[in-house]
């Protein structure tokens, strides 16, 4: 998922928030499986499907070196891709679907689809050990502009490992462009065009599936109940344009919200007056569920609270804007437009 552009204070934290995050986003645990569990109407969560990316088939045709620009303005060529090391989740991600998988030798605290749960971490929480990753060996890093320290991510170029740093996506169109330069980056442009086109492919189809009629408002929130992280997504938060393209109407940013996230309050929620509320799964577990949520000052004098619609999709795929964003936007489909349920 994506990760925070924070690293200090909490208070600092909720206000510089990506996604990551985002991604980007915000922080201190891993992330559940793929799929998305809904809660709309007050019902139990659905089993997830299992967490695994799905591979192009086919045999991976590599043209190397590749030289590519990072996005921190550094030219780097890469000449092997042995031994990857992605610094997120969602990089973690579109290596596997590129189908280098196999060269992927760690893993961000973030990446935990099935196939690369064994990986060796090399984070703690999401700050990146420059000690960790260089002793992998590592023939090329991908990492996001939000990475950090600073100074790990220069340790790690100083050492000479060719380094790649990429924008983190923050909407729906960033999926083809994420994609293309990842691919560049792995010698793999091809890969990356029958990926792009497949994933294209699968988001207007998901799209489809909108129905008519009303366009529910939907409130994004982002919680961390162990760290009294409570926040309310708005403008440029990632899952705006999600709600958007599943046929709702982004509550935070359709009340003024020009942040990408603000602190929670009681007065912030009545002006969003959310249908809806979208979670992450992990937050939502980590308030106590559907009742502990509604317990958040506000929450339960929503439109949304009073008919108990929460909709939830696992933090691991929610904004990574990638392979998997198909099902995202289904799972969202579905979920916003349930019908809710007093009491």
């Amino acid at each position: 998922m994506p990760r925070p552009t924070h690293r200090r204070t909490r208070t600092h934290a909720a206000l510089l928030l990506l996604p990551a995050v985002l991604l980007g986003l915000l922080t201190l645990t891993g992330c559940g499986s793929a799929g998305g569990g809904s809660t709309a109407g007050g019902g139990e969560r659905k089993t997830a499907a299992a967490d695994r990316v799905e591979p192009l088939a086919g045999p991976l045709e590599q043209r190397l070196p590749a030289t590519v620009r990072s996005a921190d303005g550094h030219e780097v060529t890469v000449r092997s891709t042995d031994r990857i090391v992605p610094l997120t989740g969602s990089l973690s991600e579109l290596v596997f679907t590129l189908g280098l998988g196999d060269h992927v030798v760690a893993r961000d605290v973030t990446a935990t689809f099935e196939q690369a749960a064994k990986l060796p971490v090399v984070t703690r929480a999401h700050d990146v050990s420059a000690e960790n990753v260089l002793s992998l060996r590592p023939t090329l890093v991908l990492a996001e502009s939000t990475t950090g320290p600073a100074e790990a991510v220069d340790q790690i170029r100083a050492a000479g490992v060719p380094l790649v740093v990429l924008d983190p996506a923050k909407r729906l169109e960033d999926v083809g462009t994420r994609i293309d330069r990842v691919a560049a980056a792995l010698g793999a442009r091809t890969a990356g065009d029958r990926l792009r086109e497949r994933t294209r492919g699968r988001i207007d189809a998901a799209r489809k599936g909108v129905p008519g009629g009303t366009r529910p408002k939907v409130a994004f929130l982002y919680l961390r109940g162990s760290a009294s992280v409570y926040l309310l997504g708005g403008t440029g938060s990632g899952a705006d344009s999600l709600i958007e393209a599943a046929g709702g109407v982004d509550a935070g940013a359709a009340s003024g919200l020009k942040r990408d996230f603000t602190p929670l309050t009681s007065e912030a929620l009545a002006k969003a007056a959310p249908d809806v509320i979208l979670v992450m799964s992990k937050g939502l577990d980590s308030v106590g569920g559907v009742d502990g949520l509604l317990k958040i000052p506000g929450v339960g004098q929503t439109p949304a609270g009073l008919d108990r619609r929460i909709a939830s999709v696992d933090d691991g795929v929610l904004l990574n804007f990638g392979p998997r964003t198909d099902t995202v936007l289904a799972s969202l489909v579905e979920q916003i437009h349930a019908k809710g349920k007093r009491g």
